[in-house]
């Protein structure tokens, strides 16, 4: 679903807004079908919308093809009907109607209803259904008395239902919207649910909130109407989804702390099959062994495509999420290196985890790879020394069929990066990321996005962590950025989603546009340099931290205070958020570059006027 706030209000949002509540409809209809009624029983709905100049029903898809769009005037669910296969007013099970702003129109002291003109719509909608299905030839349950009409926007929704005996309707052909309305107000019964969000920014159903699951009961007691009373009862899926649960847990032994410590279960090959099979076998323990964790000391023999040799561990680190080390050969504890340890291929790990490792070791070795290619080369880009694997002294016990050797680490893919240094949120926590390291970074930064920019790459996870201070055998320290897993090669690719450090553009989108890691770059060093982090848990909420923080001019007047070219560097940042215009790298270097302090000189001084 477009955004309201975000998205324009062309025609082509226009367009994918009927086409999402299409996709909403039939969801919910063949979900709550499959669910309470049987997957083995035929849908017997379909999702179609009605036209205004002639009241027929046309897919949302087609009407938009031939140039139908403005003239849709609802949504319904109807019954398949072989006899009128284009659709009949008596077959309609549910409307939907969709108009702008029915969110924004609804007022606290209104209780949250929507406004009369959408109410007057609804109803008169939903006396065309009554009377359809009253004058239908159609086997028509008696009981069909009620209707209900969802009525939406891009993000909201409530619900009417319209109950009444139309055969008290009193017809006159001279005044019919007069006749109804009387009808309305002396014999019907009108029930209205409170607007509510159904939709978050991004267009994705929230499915557990208030407005989502009045549009599913009302959609359920439409089908009840149809259909009968349904086979399973919204209880025992309850109590069968537990036990399924439940049953998970005894059999993998999830809940049990001596499974691993690091939540590993282990890969056993089975005859192959294409299909997926519920596998009924013994049980096993995994013991935990220490082994599986790499200690300061431990020494690894890892096998390049050229070479083999032995690395000892010197530091343990963290992301924040998952480990990595600092490592130097044996034959030259002078040079260290940053060392990214993969999954073992024989172990299956929790799905986050096991992708988190995926993106630190295969997917940034493939980056770096790409830029060694194209002869990218800065210092302030990591460096690959190595990508390979461990393995181990001795012959491999790896089966002549294939498959991985049962030896510890055997076969675990790595990456080694360079130089090494600490954090910036390690400088942050250390008191040590004052207003010098505050410009030297974003300089520093910006040098590697513009390098990585000459070459169609962009970085996509910009954060403290990610962000390296070298200052070890060097005249001048400066900053690396690296952690490159989730960089942007070509356009399907993905950026990273933080909720502090994500651009705008990311968390609507899912993609970055041209100023989108620029704009996370400000955001690390506001929150870098003292400002409290909120506490976001929705993407929603980070939206809304960014629209007010922008708007307030809250970001600027923190970097401002640090220094004036970073105040500046965030307006033009804001400037470019969300637009297709690029990035000019040159001119924020050179500006930032005179305000770097210079260990022999002091800071540069800019005379020009």
């Amino acid at each position: 679903m477009p955004s309201a706030v975000y998205a324009s209000t062309s025609g082509a949002a226009e367009a994918t807004a009927y086409l999402a509540l299409e996709d909403f409809l039939h969801a919910s209809v063949k979900g709550l079908w499959e669910a309470f009624w049987g997957q083995d029983e035929t849908l017997p709905f379909y999702v179609s919308c009605v036209y205004n100049s002639n009241l027929r029903f046309y897919q949302a898809e087609k009407a938009i093809s031939k140039g139908k769009l403005g003239g849709l005037c609802a949504t319904a669910v109807m019954l398949k009907n072989p006899r009128h296969p284009q659709g009949k007013w008596d077959d309609i099970l549910e409307l939907a109607i969709l108009r702008s702003d029915i969110g924004n129109l609804c007022t606290v002291e209104n209780d949250c209803k929507p406004c009369l003109s959408i109410l007057g719509e609804a109803l008169f909608f939903a006396l065309r259904v009554l009377v359809a299905r009253s004058i239908s030839r159609s086997n028509i349950p008696l009981s069909l008395n009620s209707v209900f009409v969802l009525l939406v926007d891009t993000q909201y929704g409530g619900v009417l239902k319209l109950e009444g005996d139309v055969s008290k309707l009193e017809m006159d052909l001279n005044d019919v919207y007069g006749c109804a309305a009387e009808w309305i107000k002396n014999n019907a019964l009108i029930t209205i649910s409170p607007i509510d969000r159904i939709w978050n920014k991004l267009g994705n159903a929230n499915w557990g909130d208030v407005g989502a699951l009045q549009a599913l009961y009302a959609t359920f007691h439409s089908i009840t109407q149809y259909a009968g009373m349904s086979k399973n009862s919204i209880e025992d899926l309850a109590a069968d989804h537990s036990a399924r649960l439940q049953a998970r847990r005894i059999e993998r032994q999830l809940g049990d702390s001596w499974v691993n410590g690091n939540g590993l279960f282990r890969y056993q090959q089975r005859s192959a099959s294409p299909e997926i099979v519920e596998v009924h076998e013994e049980s096993f323990r995994l013991e935990p062994d220490k082994s599986m964790n790499l200690e300061i000391g431990s020494v690894v023999l890892i096998e390049d495509s050229n070479w083999k040799k032995d690395y000892q561990i010197n530091e343990v680190l963290t992301d924040g999420e998952i480990p990595y080390y600092i490592a130097s050969s044996v034959e030259d504890p002078g040079t260290t290196s940053f060392l990214y340890v993969g999954s073992h291929p024989s172990l299956l790990e929790p799905a986050w985890e096991d992708m988190k490792l995926w993106y630190q070791v295969q997917r940034q070795t493939k980056v770096l790879g790409v830029m060694k290619q194209k002869e990218l080369s800065s210092k302030y880009l990591p460096q690959l020394d190595a990508s390979g694997r461990i393995i181990h002294p001795g012959q491999c016990r790896r089966p002549s069929s294939g498959g991985n050797c049962d030896r510890q680490w055997c076969g675990t893919p790595v990456l080694m990066t360079s130089p090494v240094g600490r954090t910036v949120a390690d400088l942050v926590r250390l008191g040590h990321f004052g207003s010098d390291e505050a410009i030297r970074c974003c300089h520093d930064c910006l040098a590697a996005l513009s390098a990585a920019a000459s070459v169609g790459i962009r970085h996509g996870d910009i954060r403290p962590e990610n962000v390296v201070f070298v200052n070890s055998g060097v005249r001048q320290p400066y900053f690396v950025l690296v952690g490159w897993g989730h960089a942007i090669l070509e356009e399907r690719d993905r950026p990273a989603m933080n909720l502090h450090f994500s651009s705008t553009y990311a968390l609507q989108e899912g993609k970055l546009c041209s100023a989108s890691d620029a704009e996370s770059l400000v955001y690390m060093l506001y929150f870098s340099s003292g400002s409290n982090m909120p506490n976001l848990d929705s993407v929603e909420g980070a939206l809304q931290w960014r629209e007010t923080s922008w708007s307030k001019r809250l970001i600027q007047q923190k970097l401002g205070d640090i220094s004036a070219v970073l105040k500046a560097f965030a307006d033009y940042v804001d400037s470019l958020c969300g637009t297709p215009y690029p990035m000019n790298f040159d001119i924020w270097l050179t500006r930032l570059k005179r305000h770097i302090p210079d260990d022999d000189h002091g800071k540069q001084i800019d005379t020009s006027s």
